[in-house]
């Protein structure tokens, strides 16, 4: 679509999830508690499964949320846990009130765009991928299209990632034994 024939509250939303997805970030390395670091993370993981959305890639913006700011968070909050990096004084960042004040605003506002999003028709297209019809759709699925190249000329990448993952838990497990060792 081109930029002029876009309604105007959709590019508002796009630029402001852009900027919610930056601050987040920047917030995400400034912060000193592993805990809020990571919560940090999973607010530009969903700013970012928002844009995949408003740019008509409902199932990256689905992955995104499903498998980054759920499962992948998952982990890195259980290897923080397992470590104990998250200390009880660090865990609040918005200590004062202005903080409190301003934390309460940025809720505010981004419950009132999930109510403008929902109350909104933006009209979407769905697009075939190349070589499949609405007919084949229909029988084996939207997912088939993607799944079948993920699992056939990128399953090395695929596995090889799974294994980076396992390794990464193994170490932190590894790590957490051997500090317990030092303290007693």
């Amino acid at each position: 679509m081109p930029h002029g024939s876009l309604p105007l509250l959709y590019i508002f939303l796009f630029y402001l999830f852009g900027l919610i997805a930056i601050l987040s970030a920047l917030l995400f390395v400034t912060r000193r508690s592993p805990v809020a670091a990571a919560l940090w993370l999973v607010n530009t993981m969903f700013c970012l499964a928002a844009l995949y959305v408003m740019l008509d890639a409902q199932f990256i913006g689905a992955i995104q949320v499903l498998v980054y700011a759920g499962a992948i968070m998952v982990v890195f909050l259980f290897v923080i846990m397992l470590l104990n990096l998250g200390h009880p004084r660090e865990l609040a960042d918005a200590r004062g009130l202005g903080w409190k004040v301003v934390a309460g605003a940025v809720g505010l506002g981004l419950l009132a765009q999930v109510f403008a999003v929902t109350r909104t028709h933006v009209a979407t297209q769905i697009r075939l991928p190349a070589g499949y019809t609405a007919d084949q759709i229909a029988l084996r699925g939207a997912i088939a299209p993607i799944a079948g190249p993920l699992f056939h000329q990128y399953l090395l990448a695929f596995e090889l990632t799974s294994m980076l993952l396992l390794a990464a838990i193994v170490g932190a497990v590894v790590l957490a034994k051997r500090g317990d060792a030092r303290v007693g």
